[in-house]
């Protein structure tokens, strides 16, 4: 699947079935009652701009974060690799949604990750700990146990309890930004599975099967908001990437309140590589914390 036929699909998925909200093609004003989509999938090459045009598009980042509020944006930071490998979030992405919380009176901004390599490399390389640092963030380490406070996970079947960072369990607002790739273990990384970076121990996860376990982690506490970065996406050799892994320049950013519609389009995405989509994202549907079939989820297609 190209990148033409994927935003096409997008728009065929909305407006084919009766019982599916309609399209909303770009500056088509939205029906009363459809006042946001539920996904805004923005197609351009400067990413401040496409994020600047999907939360208008959603309503405006006030809609999810208010004055006086304590902010965590939860990035892919996992990997020390530069940022032209996009094995890690973008650091002008991070930047605009720093800048844009402070902007409406979000008191702190936290970023973390609970990272797979060396956590300063895998910081400093990313170039986003610099990034956060200048937009006005505070960087927090999340490489030891007591950083992180066990929690419940009602309604989980694989996985009863998770130690999160306590600066997930403290924040008011979260905002996931994950970057859209190939992961060797669980297919795809996108919105569902960017939250094992807020967690300790994911030796359990994979022990108890990431198709399960994935989703489970937002029983706990859902993020407000998940901004997927898929300007140039890894489609081999994920979540790190090798020298010699392949890409797609599909150019994309995709925004939504719905964890599960989000990853539901960025399968399609990825399914440029043969990658089919990963189970996690229908067990996250069966258990409520989102919709899985595109053709129920209102979804604004915009071109910058």
């Amino acid at each position: 699947m190209n990148r033409r036929f994927f935003l096409k699909s997008l728009a065929a998925a909305a407006a084919a079935a009766s019982l599916g909200r309609p399209w909303s093609p770009p500056n088509h004003a939205l029906a009363a009652e459809d006042i946001f989509p539920d996904l805004v999938a923005v197609k351009g090459a400067d990413v401040r701009l496409m994020y600047q045009r999907a939360m208008t598009a959603l309503g405006g980042l006030e809609r999810f974060v208010s004055q006086g509020q304590k902010v965590l944006i939860k990035p892919n930071m996992g990997w020390a690799m530069e940022p032209s490998t996009a094995a890690n979030t973008s650091p002008a992405l991070l930047t605009a949604l720093i800048e844009n919380s402070l902007a409406l009176g979000a008191s702190k901004v936290s970023v973390f990750d609970n990272t797979c390599d060396n956590w300063r490399s895998a910081y400093s390389r990313s170039g986003l700990e610099q990034a956060a640092k200048d937009a006005g963030a505070e960087v927090a380490p999340a490489n030891q146990e007591s950083y992180y406070q066990k929690v419940s996970l009602a309604g989980a079947t694989s996985l009863p309890s998770a130690s999160f960072h306590e600066l997930y369990l403290e924040a008011d607002v979260i905002i996931n930004v994950p970057v859209l790739k190939h992961h060797g273990g669980a297919r795809m990384t996108a919105a569902l599975k960017n939250l094992m970076g807020a967690v300790w121990d994911r030796g359990a996860m994979h022990r108890n099967g990431l198709d399960t376990t994935i989703p489970e982690l937002f029983l706990n506490k859902k993020p407000a908001l998940n901004i997927v970065e898929a300007q140039r996406v890894m489609l081999t050799g994920g979540p790190r990437g090798r020298g010699d892994s392949k890409y797609l320049a599909a150019g994309l950013l995709l925004a939504s309140a719905d964890p599960v519609a989000v990853d539901a389009a960025s399968a399609r995405i990825i399914a440029e590589a043969g990658i089919t989509t990963p189970a996690y994202i229908d067990h996250a549907s069966k258990l409520g914390l989102g919709k899985s079939d595109l053709s129920q989820v209102n979804i604004q297609r915009l071109t910058v």
